[in-house]
């Protein structure tokens, strides 16, 4: 991506969307530089704010933290290009995503990973177990979603719909985890939140003992305490941290 068509692309939208685009951007190197991404299969998307539905999604075929936000690609609800891009896209990979914007007005951005420990704890059958301080705030607002094959099909879309209902993280049994936000950064820190607790879980599995389970009570208050961990900002507590993290390695994403 070079300077003129980083300049180019800046050109055609508006302010708000081109931070948007960094946003995103910054997201998908967090998400390789933490070990999440597997290879080009999996999307991160974000809404662009109006009323005219149109989203930003990754370019299909480029690594993760080869993503920028000049390189994000701009598409409709049905994944069409609305601005040309020399860059292809997956509209299979946008059913999932698709299905949880056209039902979550609430929401800017789905997050979807398909990590080691995410499916070992989608696979088991009791799914996320309240083992750990991470898992509590997870089974607040979890949900789970059966296994139907390749995700593709928008016949799929109404049952993912209904079984996510209002929560804001999602088990795709056999598959993968998945997440949504307000913003990018809660979209993010909850994937983070997520993958640890699946990694504390395979973890306290695998020494063989009897797992000493947290106190249903304390997760029926685990809101109060998100509130006061990230002083009432969610997601944007951290960020900005996040940014720096990132700018210290490489700023290229802002390209």
């Amino acid at each position: 991506m070079n300077a003129n068509t980083q300049s180019e692309i800046q050109k055609l939208v508006s302010a708000e969307e081109w931070q948007l685009r960094v946003d995103l951007a910054a997201c998908y190197r967090l998400v390789a530089l933490y070990g999440w991404s597997d290879l080009v299969f999996t999307h991160i998307s974000a809404r662009i704010p109006g009323p005219e539905h149109h989203f930003l999604i990754n370019p299909y075929g480029l690594m993760f933290d080869e993503i920028t936000a000049s390189s994000l690609v701009k598409v409709d609800q049905q994944c069409n290009k609305i601005i040309d891009s020399p860059y292809p896209v997956n509209p299979a990979g946008f059913v999932i995503h698709s299905a949880v914007h056209a039902a979550r007005e609430d929401i800017q951005c789905v997050l979807h990973t398909h990590t080691k420990a995410g499916i070992a704890v989608s696979a088991q059958k009791n799914g996320v177990l309240p083992i750990s301080q991470q898992s509590t705030f997870v089974l607040a607002s979890l949900a789970y979603h059966d296994y139907e094959g390749v995700a593709f099909r928008d016949d799929e879309k109404p049952r993912l719909q209904a079984d996510m209902g209002n929560a804001n993280f999602l088990m795709l049994r056999n598959h993968g985890l998945l997440t949504c936000g307000k913003t990018i950064a809660d979209a993010f820190l909850s994937m983070y939140t997520f993958e640890n607790t699946c990694q504390i879980q395979i973890a306290a599995q695998s020494g063989g003992g009897e797992l000493t389970q947290v106190n249903p009570r304390i997760v029926e208050g685990v809101g109060q305490a998100m509130k006061v961990q990230t002083g009432g900002l969610g997601g944007q507590f951290v960020w900005p941290s996040l940014i720096r993290k990132l700018d210290r390695i490489d700023d290229s994403y802002r390209q």
